[in-house]
């Protein structure tokens, strides 16, 4: 066993003994060694964990169980099966902020090259995601190699990675990889996610039975798996619970004849209140997502919409106002960039001839709040981690 081997295993070994929960994830990693040039220092494909030989040595030993644990938890946060429609760059970014973060609360030495962001404490990958500009140059501290280019994954029919056994007599059992593998195709990606969910939990209940689960890492763990409904779908479940349908008992119209008295849907218009928040923090890309969400649930549950633009004050253009037939479309100009006030909002609703039966509040929720909750159902849609004072709250992600 050469030197390199001897700090992987007493890496891995000390997070077994001192970090349960993350050194349950390493095990499920096999480590193969990177011949050649494709690997500058490591890498996972969400089944094996990869290393270059000359990155690992300089560290010492804090540095390498980094290593390990954060390739092992790019898998178990199935940041490999969470990146949908994102640019593959700015997602990759996203998560090695995250996994830092986790791991530096956790105790761990960052090594060198890893990305931290402070202000990134306690997002999610989804979270940090449109924090980041969209042509950052930074780089990730290792390869993510399940994931192809935008829109791409890997064939059915692919070549595994080239393995060998090392040179070494000693070390002839020792798995090298001479070639990259190829990213995971749809099948690979499902069926992976599910295995390494089944290992989140697991090693997150052995790490609680010993005492030794970080606070971050729970909360962490736990909102992934409250957070498995997209918000798109929570979206359309709030505003069809609101919508208005029932059936009356009518008697029929003399014209049809008959003296039956059956029953009949009648269906009320749902008055919506849409709130955008132009501060600066919410991009247009996201409000235009939005907006083609609203369209699409709108016109299924009878919805009249009244759309407002707040930063620090109302937008002096608005209120714009669609019936549920009209398409609903974003203003050409909207105006913001200042503060964050959501008074004005509240105060605008309580002057209002037609009371909404629904509040949508699209924000990032840093700002003044009013004193008391309205008495009307309030949804945020919020960007970013931000706590809301009462209403129910839905995370963008």
């Amino acid at each position: 066993m050469n030197d390199v081997d001897r700090k992987l295993a007493a890496a891995r070994t000390r997070l077994i003994l001192d970090k349960p929960f993350l050194g349950a994830l390493v095990l499920r990693l096999p480590l193969i060694e990177a011949a050649g040039n494709w690997c500058e220092t490591s890498a996972t494909d969400a089944r094996s964990l990869y290393y270059n030989p000359s990155y690992i040595e300089p560290l010492n030993l804090s540095q390498v169980q980094f290593v390990l644990a954060h390739e092992a938890l790019h898998c178990g946060l199935s940041h490999f099966a969470r990146r949908d429609h994102r640019n593959k760059n700015r997602w990759n970014l996203a998560c090695d902020y995250a996994v830092n973060q986790l791991l530096i609360e956790d105790g761990l030495e960052l090594p060198p090259g890893a990305l931290l962001n402070e202000e990134y404490q306690g997002l999610s990958a989804e979270e940090i995601y449109p924090l980041i500009k969209k042509d950052a140059e930074e780089q990730t501290m290792d390869q993510h190699l399940y994931d192809g280019q935008d829109g791409q994954d890997g064939q059915d029919g692919r070549h595994p990675p080239t393995l060998s056994g090392s040179d070494s007599n000693e070390n002839s059992d020792r798995n090298v990889a001479t070639s990259q593998p190829p990213p995971l195709n749809a099948h690979e990606r499902e069926k992976l996610n599910t295995q390494w969910q089944q290992r989140l939990v697991g090693a997150a209940q052995q790490a609680s039975i010993a005492g030794k689960m970080s606070g971050s890492v729970a909360r962490m763990v736990d909102r992934l798996l409250r957070s498995s409904v997209p918000w798109r779908n929570l979206l359309a479940r709030f505003m069809s619970s609101t919508s208005r349908a029932d059936y009356n008992l009518m008697r029929p119209s003399q014209r049809r004849g008959g003296d039956a008295i059956l029953p009949s849907l009648h269906s009320q218009q749902t008055n919506v209140l849409i709130a955008l928040d132009t501060s600066g923090s919410i991009e247009q890309d996201e409000i235009a997502e939005f907006i083609t969400e609203i369209n699409a649930i709108k016109g299924l549950v009878n919805a009249r919409i009244t759309l407002l633009a707040c930063d620090s004050e109302l937008d002096g253009d608005g209120p714009w106002v669609y019936e549920s037939w009209e398409h609903l479309t974003l203003p050409k100009t909207l105006k913001g960039d200042g503060g964050t006030d959501f008074v004005p909002v509240f105060d605008w609703m309580k002057l209002s001839t037609i009371p909404p039966d629904l509040l949508i509040y699209f924000t990032d929720a840093k700002g003044r709040f009013p004193n008391q909750a309205p008495n009307i159902e309030t949804l945020w849609l919020v960007k970013g981690s931000a706590d809301v004072p009462w209403g129910q709250r839905v995370q963008l992600n």
